[in-house]
């Protein structure tokens, strides 16, 4: 007996599903000042990760935005993640019109997955979505 699938050509599939547990989940993130129309950059930016909703928060990489107003480099998530927090230091972009010195936003990941967080800011509201 056969463990594999046999397909319609008679071979045999062996490679199975991805499993995508074993694959760490990743955040990146852009921001888009809209009252300007461009990339807010320069905006430092801190990842924290929890595993568990009760649990405590954990320090787990920080950036800063390019001229694009992204962040690549923010690193993989642990295992065991199951909650990601994006703090955008909003002041030290335009700390004269700060209404909200900072943004936080926090949101629940699974493995494998890739998280882009996109903010778009102006100087008296804010908006995220996960993006692709």
């Amino acid at each position: 007996m056969s463990t594999g699938t046999t397909g319609t050509t008679g071979t045999t599939d062996t490679t199975g599903p991805t499993d995508a547990a074993s694959t760490p989940a990743s955040v990146s993130t852009h921001i888009l000042d809209t009252s300007a129309g461009r990339p807010a950059r320069g905006v430092p930016v801190t990842l924290s990760v929890r595993a568990g909703g009760g649990g405590r928060w954990q320090a787990h990489g920080a950036s800063r935005t390019d001229a694009d107003g992204r962040c690549r480099d923010l690193p993989p998530l642990p295992e065991s993640t199951t909650h990601a927090r994006l703090e955008f230091d909003t002041a030290e972009y335009s700390p004269r019109e700060a209404f909200f010195p900072e943004v936080v936003v926090a949101f629940a990941v699974a493995p494998g997955e890739h998280y882009h967080v996109p903010l778009l800011l102006n100087p008296f509201g804010y908006s995220v979505y996960r993006g692709s």
